[in-house]
């Protein structure tokens, strides 16, 4: 099938995280960001063939421009995924060869997928042929002993000879033995340098830059010269930092201007979906960093860690966080 046309967000994406963000969590990144690209978390292929998909792949129009990010290892699997993804909506698919969890590697998915480049390609392959929606690769720079180098060319060449344009690469490496899921995000050493080679190397593919990324301003400094940018954990622990990227990055006009704003601009969404039998602690859990390095932080996440997961708790719990924010402001005496 003839491939739509990339989605012009891709110059800066948050990043698919497990168990994180889930349709709330991007429903209130989208309070921040209009334009940003978000990605679900990572759905097995096979989930969606025997799954609810309504729980899977259930979204709501505005958090459009929207990817899903699929693992597997099934080309004929995968198709059929990607095939239920562009008609459930989404805008891109992702494939996902960068997750080093030992649950990953024993479905013969995530980062082990890059010492078959071979495989990845026919899974892309297969994928293109189904949509007619972009479909791109993240992966690591390498995993264990592979050379970051020579190793990284090769999987990138192979893959891009099956049709993939866009390569988001988390420039670590995997340490698929020894290491946590958890160290792997932290242990093994920063390469943006590499990510960068690989850009000039191959200028026609679209290289987004990922990992380790702490800010808007480090972001566009290790961006530049690149295709974008994708910040993870940064942006859902401090997600503030979305709120000036549609200025920054896409000339546009900010969505909220103060973190009151954006509590208010998201109640809606809040009573919504408590209406439909949604606990509040799914929905704030996403919240609690809203006010990360501000007067009130603690108040704020104290009062929707303990009160929000009470059965019956409504959006009296996120006015009483924030009214203890405010009062926090005024307050010197009370804690930050």
């Amino acid at each position: 099938m003839q491939e739509k046309l990339e989605i012009k967000a891709k110059t800066f994406a948050v990043a698919p995280m497990m168990d994180w963000t889930d349709r709330h969590c991007r429903m209130f990144h989208r309070v921040l960001t209009r334009n940003s690209l978000l990605y679900t978390e990572m759905v097995t292929a096979a989930a969606i063939r025997h799954g609810d998909r309504q729980r899977l792949l259930g979204f709501s129009p505005p958090e459009q421009p929207l990817a899903l990010q699929l693992g597997g290892s099934d080309p004929a699997l995968l198709a059929e995924a990607a095939r239920v993804g562009e008609d459930w909506g989404y805008g891109e698919i992702n494939l996902n060869v960068g997750c080093p969890s030992d649950r990953v590697q024993e479905g013969r998915f995530g980062a082990c997928l890059m010492a078959e480049p071979e495989l990845v390609a026919e899974c892309v392959a297969a994928m293109r042929a189904a949509v007619r929606v972009p479909v791109t690769v993240k992966c690591r720079i390498g995993i264990d002993d592979q050379d970051e180098d020579e190793d990284l060319t090769r999987f990138v060449d192979r893959v891009a000879a099956a049709g993939c344009r866009t390569f988001i690469v988390h420039a670590r490496k995997a340490w698929l033995q020894g290491l946590s899921p958890k160290e792997n995000r932290e242990v093994p050493p920063l390469n943006y340098g590499r990510v960068h080679r690989l850009k000039q190397a191959m200028p026609h593919l679209a290289i987004i830059l990922n990992g380790g990324l702490a800010s808007l301003d480090q972001a566009e400094a290790e961006g530049a010269g690149l295709d974008g940018v994708m910040l993870g954990r940064a942006a859902y622990h401090d997600p503030w930092l979305l709120a000036d990227v549609d200025r920054r990055v896409f000339a546009a006009k900010n969505p909220v201007t103060s973190r009151v704003e954006a509590v208010h601009a998201f109640l809606p969404y809040i009573e919504a979906e408590l209406s439909r039998g949604v606990w509040l602690s799914r929905i704030t859990r996403h919240m609690l960093g809203l006010f990360h390095g501000q007067r009130g932080g603690r108040l704020w996440r104290q009062v929707l860690s303990t009160e929000a997961c009470r059965e019956g708790a409504g959006v009296g719990v996120v006015l009483r966080a924030l009214s203890a924010v405010e009062g926090a402001a005024v307050s010197p005496g009370l804690p930050a």
